[in-house]
């Protein structure tokens, strides 16, 4: 199993393919392998690298402040330790929020962003959402909130027609015995989010995707973002919900696939 090293810690990363290299981003889960109906598709031509947040699946639990800025600085150093000078990156909600740090701070270490399902900053409703999900995992534990999750995420279709394959991924989202206190801290992370006033520093080609009946990070958001990053393409898929590239893995790997290919034309 291939580890690389961060600081104090270890991150489990998975390689798919060759070509030139597409980091894959997850969201709050942190697990790579929430890309796998992305794997087949995107590694056909590109060199695809996904990694375990620190904190997730099979790296290191680190008892730290989790924070965007130290997923990011992670994010950075994988690409480090793997020699990838520069890279698209494709994220997912936190995933997303990772690009847009990496995109202001290190701009020539990234060639094509995507901000999938991703937003700007905790409004009312987007607070609500997370505390709510906090509340539940400090009191009923970690088998509830992974429980109550695709609730957030999937449309009801998706969960009605894949409850076997739903339950049986829950048994691996987070690795055996979940630390309650890291998942906590990720999600204060989350909420502590914000970096509205330097997006327009942002000089990328960019494409912020967002889905119609997202209930998690509403369609709003990427509306936001196309206004605030100046060279930022949006684009709105009409079902899904928050974890489209799961639910509808075709429509999803097409968009991204023929953005990341226009900077090759």
């Amino acid at each position: 199993m291939p580890f690389a090293p961060v600081t104090d810690a270890e991150l489990y990363y998975e390689e798919h393919g060759t070509g030139f290299p597409v980091m894959m981003v997850a969201g709050l889960g942190g697990v790579g392998a929430y890309w796998n109906p992305q794997i087949e598709a995107f590694a056909q031509s590109y060199r695809v690298i996904l990694h375990d947040h620190r904190g997730t699946g099979q790296s290191s639990r680190s008892k730290i402040a989790y924070s965007l800025e130290q997923m990011a600085d992670d994010t950075l150093k994988l690409m480090d330790a793997l020699d990838i000078e520069k890279a698209h990156l494709v994220g997912h909600s936190t995933g997303g929020a990772i690009a847009q740090i990496l995109c202001v701070t290190h701009p020539d270490r990234i060639a094509r962003p995507v901000m999938a399902s991703t937003w700007t900053k905790a409004d009312g409703f987007f607070r609500r959402c997370f505390e709510v999900r906090k509340e539940l995992l400090l009191a009923a534990g970690a088998d509830a909130y992974v429980k109550a999750t695709p609730i957030f995420l999937h449309p009801s279709w998706w969960i009605r027609d894949n409850i076997e394959k739903l339950e049986k991924a829950e048994a691996t989202v987070y690795g055996a015995n979940p630390d309650i206190d890291i998942m906590a801290s990720r999600i204060d992370a989350l909420l502590a989010f914000d970096w509205t006033a330097r997006l327009g520093e942002i000089t990328h080609e960019t494409l912020v995707l967002g889905v119609a009946n997202d209930h998690l990070t509403p369609a709003y958001y990427s509306h936001e973002l196309g206004t605030l990053i100046p060279n930022a393409e949006v684009m709105i898929m009409a079902d899904g919900a928050h974890a489209a590239s799961q639910t509808m893995p075709d429509e999803f790997n097409r968009i991204v696939l023929d953005f990341l290919r226009e900077g090759s034309a």
